[in-house]
């Protein structure tokens, strides 16, 4: 009876004496390098992975699970959704200002909370609270960590165990099933749901106001928008309503923009300034959306409401850090050029590319697309119709241009699903969705175009993998 060759692996020491073995030890240290070896040679053991005999082969097992192993959990991908502020895919871009700013205050200590002239300590929010107040005509800014913690703190400042009063039709769910009324309960605030989901009377706020009330709460519902037999009330009346009873009017633009999209070609959307215009004594908006710049939450206002949102314990709890703050300030001096604004800040020069631009850009891609897929997929120019995203201008398309690759043969929805999957295996990752049976990318976010066309290169389109 023969019995099964036993499995006799080089040493250890012999796999790291090895030529790509010194090649791991150079590149992730002896200690790690050492643990993933006898890691591969116990699966080689087990019969879990394929036995190889040659010390220098066994390193290069080693060294590629090591490379594996040293990736980034995250890392730059291509967005080819047709989505521009994705929030799956880290919403604004920053500029180039924002990027070399972030990267000055990482490399030394800055005047975070040091106020250089007077030799004293100094206030974080007071970097970025001049041009928030120069740009947007607010008395004074807090900044916090996002949108939804603006709103937090001004509810847990201003309504802590008293009502906010609010249309039932502006009671909104954000991404993650984050909802108003969670967040207006974790503030403290008691929920006063007034009128009904499509309409609104000033009387229905009216006769909600009481000794309770704490504020009156303007939502703007930037995500989704309600047609047909619609009222609501103008914010210029609530603020006017609430000056007669003494309360707060907060309006919570969500996206928020400090310039008229309009100027661009796209729809307008309400500006900070055009809130604070309109009688709002607080206006809370993002950084990271249409603002083009950071996670952020900025809140402007009436100078006296905003010195009780820094008073606030919360306040310091939901603080930003010094990066932001750098990215932020550089982003906000951008604004003071709006005539290369477009040129300057990414996602503005994103919304605006002609579909024309990208229809060109799709043409000099689609050869090389068909060429690295082989003739198992047809690929075509299509017109595609872009989003905002980040819940901004739910109703406004962008025109653009893209790609469709659908099965030359029978249509599989598992081949378009298998081919989707290898674009993201790619080393860098290419997203694009899946729509009427076929992979679509669309290129408006598509700025370097050799990038992409380095990742067909990397693509395994056949072989046994369902995608031929």
């Amino acid at each position: 009876m023969n019995r099964p060759e036993r499995f006799r692996p080089p040493s250890v020491d012999e796999i790291l004496r090895s030529g790509e073995g010194a090649l791991a030890i150079a590149r992730h240290g002896r200690a790690e390098t050492t643990r993933v070896v006898r890691q591969v040679l116990e699966r080689m053991r087990q019969g879990e992975a394929p036995r190889l005999g040659a010390a220098d082969a066994i390193a290069r097992g080693a060294l590629e699970a090591l490379e594996r192993r040293g990736q980034p959990s995250q890392r730059p991908v291509i967005n080819l959704t047709g989505t521009v502020l994705h929030t799956n895919l880290g919403r604004a871009l920053l500029a180039e200002e924002a990027i070399e700013a972030v990267v000055a205050a990482m490399r030394a200590p800055t005047n975070l909370e040091y106020e250089v002239e007077a030799g004293q300590r100094g206030e974080r929010d007071a970097h970025v609270r001049g041009l928030i107040r120069e740009l947007t005509g607010a008395e004074d800014a807090v900044l916090v960590n996002n949108n939804a913690s603006a709103v937090l703190l001004v509810l847990n400042t201003l309504a802590r165990d008293r009502e906010a009063v609010v249309s039932r039709g502006e009671l909104i769910e954000i991404g993650g099933a984050f909802r108003m009324p969670d967040i207006m309960g974790r503030a403290g605030a008691i929920l006063r749901e007034v009128g009904t989901t499509n309409r609104t009377h000033l009387k229905d706020y009216a006769e909600a106001i009481g000794p309770d009330t704490g504020l009156l709460l303007k939502v703007h519902t930037s995500n989704y928008v309600v047609q047909g037999f619609t009222a609501e009330v103008a914010p210029a009346e609530l603020a006017k309503l609430a000056r007669a009873h003494g309360l707060p009017f907060v309006d919570d633009l969500g996206s928020g923009t400090l310039i008229d999209l309009a100027r661009w070609g796209l729809r307008h959307e309400k500006t900070v300034q055009d809130a604070l215009q309109g009688g709002a004594d607080l206006v809370t908006f993002s950084g990271d959306k249409l603002l083009g710049g950071p996670q952020a939450g900025i809140v402007a206002g009436r100078k006296e409401l905003i010195a009780r949102l820094a008073r606030n314990p919360l306040k310091r709890a939901l603080r930003l850090d010094k990066l932001r703050l750098a990215a932020l300030e550089a982003t906000l001096r951008l604004y003071r050029d709006p005539d290369r604004l477009a040129e300057r800040l990414p996602t503005l020069r994103l919304f605006t590319r002609k579909a024309e631009e990208l229809h060109a850009l799709a043409e000099r891609l689609r050869p090389r697309l068909a060429a690295a897929l082989g003739p198992g997929w047809a690929v075509e120019t299509i017109a595609c119709a872009s989003q905002i995203g980040s819940g901004a201008l739910p109703l406004e398309t962008l025109p653009s241009a893209g790609l469709a690759i659908r099965p030359s043969g029978k249509a599989s929805g598992a081949a378009v699903e298998a081919l989707a999957a290898a674009f993201r295996a790619v080393p860098l990752p290419v997203i694009g969705r899946i729509a009427q049976g076929a992979l679509v990318f669309d290129l408006r976010c598509l700025s370097d175009e050799s990038s992409f066309a380095a990742q067909l290169a990397a693509l395994k389109p056949g072989g046994g993998d369902g995608l031929a």
